[in-house]
């Protein structure tokens, strides 16, 4: 097949639309439902991103994308007690592959952000991984094969009309890249720069110059993640998983507090008594989530105040106090941060610090330089600088 008619472009009203090749066949085939555009741009991002995981990593890795940037990327390492309840997979009763714990994670973490995803997935979708994505509100998924148990699942959500596409792993795309913008053509080579090697940690200028063997791999899935990140970007990696992405934002600090924020809430919704909150019984999955999200923000009165709270919860929360917050926070230690350019002032070393930020890949090559260092060395931070810069517009 050489070509996809689409209903419609980035909005109803952008009609005619389609996807094709100039040369040779599309390298993907629809299995189930009815893509539209923003549903290929979201598709064939992702996938790049998790085929770059997998070659860095070894390792299965997931996706979930939202309007052409990742609000989720990770590979599956296996899940503890408490992720697999903040995520909410502590109910099945079937156990995670890798490739399923690569969703979980990559779907849990910013689940505000992911409602309505396109899914990613390096390796082929099994039962496990279909049983998960069934109970999420999802777009679609892409991946280069699925079993026939999975497909039979994910054929039957959203009533039959969910968008399941197949990419052929192979396919290698042309080195030059186009688009159009008002009519007028952009051509560029591809970005097809390396993201896997140690050699990306060799200029370290801080005081602190030792970089764990983990934190190397979180620092390359930051790195990799941001280069499929609308720009500016900034991302939060732990324990084999982004858990804050900074996206399409003008401001570089902007990037760094918002990842920074959303980093915070993934590490609040560990809280204990965000664990145990007393819910009503049958609340809604996305019910639950944006009374977590509201409850550890500075509007908690919002689904505590009286009249309200019931609708959730059995018994009333205390709400946690700000200095709570904040003492939970400075327990997140072994953090690390990717920036798809370079620091101009140290006020992001002070943004990363408070949620945890230990080890930095960054391009440098800023005038202020000697400040981002010295603000690094002011908390013992290990700072790499790549000489890389990962804009993606």
């Amino acid at each position: 097949m050489k070509e996809i008619q689409l209903k419609y472009g980035c909005n109803p009203n952008q009609k005619p639309s389609r996807i094709f090749m100039q040369e040779g066949e599309l390298p993907v085939t629809v299995l189930n439902g009815r893509p539209g555009y923003i549903n290929f741009l979201d598709a064939l991002n992702s996938w790049q991103l998790v085929k770059e995981l997998k070659a860095a990593t070894g390792m299965p890795a997931a996706a979930s994308f939202k309007h052409v940037s990742p609000a989720g990327a990770a590979i599956g390492l296996p899940l503890s007690d408490v992720l697999k309840k903040i995520y909410f997979v502590d109910d099945v009763d079937f156990e995670l592959s890798p490739i399923a714990c690569a969703y979980a994670r990559a779907r849990g973490a910013d689940r505000m952000s992911s409602y309505g995803d396109f899914i990613a997935l390096s390796d082929t979708c099994d039962e496990a991984t279909a049983l998960l994505i069934k109970r999420e509100v999802s777009d679609g998924v892409i991946a280069p094969a699925f079993t026939d148990e999975a497909l039979q699942i994910l054929r039957d959500k959203r009533k039959g009309t969910y968008n399941v596409i197949q990419i052929d792993p192979a396919y290698t795309p042309e080195p030059i890249e186009q688009k159009q913008v008002y009519g007028i053509t952009f051509e560029q080579g591809r970005n097809e720069i390396d993201l896997t090697g140690d050699s990306l940690f060799e200029n370290i200028p801080t005081a602190n110059k030792d970089f764990t063997a983990e934190a190397k791999r979180d620092l390359k899935i930051a790195l990799i993640t941001l280069k499929y990140t609308q720009s500016n970007s900034v991302c939060y990696v732990k324990d084999g998983q982004a858990i804050g992405i900074g996206a399409g934002q003008q401001s570089r600090i902007h990037c760094t507090r918002l990842a920074g924020n959303k980093a915070d809430i993934w590490w609040l919704r560990q809280h204990p008594r965000v664990l145990n909150l007393p819910w009503i019984e049958k609340i809604r999955r996305a019910d639950r989530d944006n009374t977590i999200d509201v409850y550890i923000s500075e509007d908690y009165d919002d689904v505590l105040r009286d009249g309200t709270w019931q609708q959730f919860f059995v018994t009333r929360p205390e709400p946690l106090t700000r200095e709570e917050k904040k003492e939970w926070i400075a327990k997140n230690t072994g953090v690390c941060l990717g920036s798809d350019a370079f620091f101009p002032f140290g006020d992001n070393i002070e943004r990363a610090h408070k949620s945890g930020v230990q080890y930095i890949a960054q391009a440098g090559g800023s005038v202020r330089d000697d400040h981002v260092i010295d603000t690094c060395d002011k908390y013992g931070i290990a700072m790499a600088f790549i000489g890389i810069r990962l804009f993606h517009h």
